[in-house]
């Protein structure tokens, strides 16, 4: 049985002339198109005007931390920095000329008004006191002499002038030699602390050579500048608190207010008077003086809260009718290392603390307590 072969169709399949061959190509157009107008309908179709979407994008108040604050009494307190100075110095000088023979105290010791410091040696001094006296007493013999024969009627009026001249001038020469022999102990002339003293036994001193320095530390004076516009509140007898450098801690009264300001400072001259028993505190300590002058109505507040108004003044912004804000310009009349005191505030104040640089006076806020948002930043 004989099969025969395939016959060759290669060339001749073809699909051109078959009843809807081109329908597949239409229908991808179609699709192709549908899907581009669908992807652009956005930008074609309005949105619905009362898309609740839209009606949340409208703003909302700023978020402010307040605190309610109410004014309390503070004492006012002038504070200034002053420096401690002796109530009376001097500069000791020898007032003769010769060999030191004698030293009885020492630098830093404490001395007495008057008490001896050292001496000069004095022989020369001794000899011409002596040698005045002895003419003093000569003319003494010759003035009684003068006068008793002028009783007699033997001596003239001249000589019994003479005499009592003569008189007068030894009795000066008398004053003057005790006064050079005086000269050759040094004292000291008011009670102190010897802050230097120059005299070793054998050296030799002359006349105006400054040999000590004393200083009189009690009561110890603080001396500080204040301000003209403070002067006012300032009396002599006021006490005052006076903190040293080295941080002790004196009462003190003032002693003395100035009459005449400074050319420069334009400040007044404050003297503040420290008992200082034994001089104990030194002079020259940088010392802060704090003088009461009174009380006022304030707020106590931190000075981070301050923010300055629209020409630069000092102030606070506060939470008024309405949940506006307001701008209050104060006075800072006390200042502490924890916080201000400040004035030109209602007796009640809500204060915002924090925010207060994103809102201006007139704008409306949301306030919330500056605990409770204290508490929202800590939560995770």
């Amino acid at each position: 049985m004989t099969t025969d072969p395939a016959p060759d169709l290669t060339g001749k399949l073809t699909f051109e002339g078959d009843q809807g061959a081109g329908r597949s190509k239409w229908i991808a157009i179609f699709l192709t198109l549908a899907l581009v107008g669908w992807m652009g309908s956005g930008f074609v179709i309005p949105d619905d005007p009362a898309d609740p979407v839209a009606e949340d994008s409208a703003p909302r108040a700023i978020s402010v931390a307040v605190i309610d604050s109410a004014a309390a009494d503070v004492e006012l307190v002038l504070t200034a920095e002053g420096q401690s100075t002796p109530d009376r110095s001097t500069r000791i000088p020898a007032e003769a000329t010769g060999q030191v023979v004698s030293v009885l105290v020492d630098r830093g010791d404490l001395v007495e008004a008057g008490q001896e410091l050292g001496r000069v040696d004095a022989e020369t001094f001794e000899a011409q006191a002596t040698q005045a006296q002895t003419q003093l007493e000569q003319a003494e013999r010759d003035y009684a002499n003068a006068r008793a024969l002028q009783e007699r009627g033997i001596a003239t009026d001249d000589r019994v002038s003479q005499s009592r001249a003569a008189l007068a001038a030894a009795e000066a020469a008398v004053t003057a030699a005790q006064e050079l022999l005086d000269n050759t102990i040094i004292r000291a002339p008011f009670a102190g602390r010897l802050n230097d003293f120059t005299l070793d036994v054998g050296e030799f001193v002359s006349a105006g050579e400054i040999v000590a320095e004393i200083l009189d530390n009690d009561p110890l004076t603080i001396v500080l500048q204040v301000p003209q516009q403070a002067l006012s509140r300032i009396q002599e007898g006021q006490s005052a608190d006076v903190a040293f450098i080295t941080g002790e801690i004196r009462q003190g009264t003032v002693g003395f207010i100035g009459s005449n300001a400074d050319s420069e400072t334009r400040t007044f001259r404050v003297e503040v008077n420290i008992d200082n028993p034994d001089s104990v505190m030194p002079a020259g300590l940088s010392t802060r003086i704090a003088l009461p002058t009174g009380t006022a109505r304030g707020h106590f507040i931190s000075p981070a809260i301050l923010s300055l108004g629209p020409t630069g003044e000092l102030g606070v912004k506060t939470i008024v009718e309405g949940n506006k804000v307001a701008f209050s310009p104060i006075s800072i009349v006390r200042a502490q290392t924890d916080g201000v005191w400040i004035t030109g505030l209602p007796e009640q104040a809500q204060i915002i603390t924090v925010g207060q640089g994103f809102v201006n006076a007139g704008d409306v806020v949301d306030p919330r307590p500056a605990e409770a948002t204290k508490t929202a930043e800590a939560k995770p």
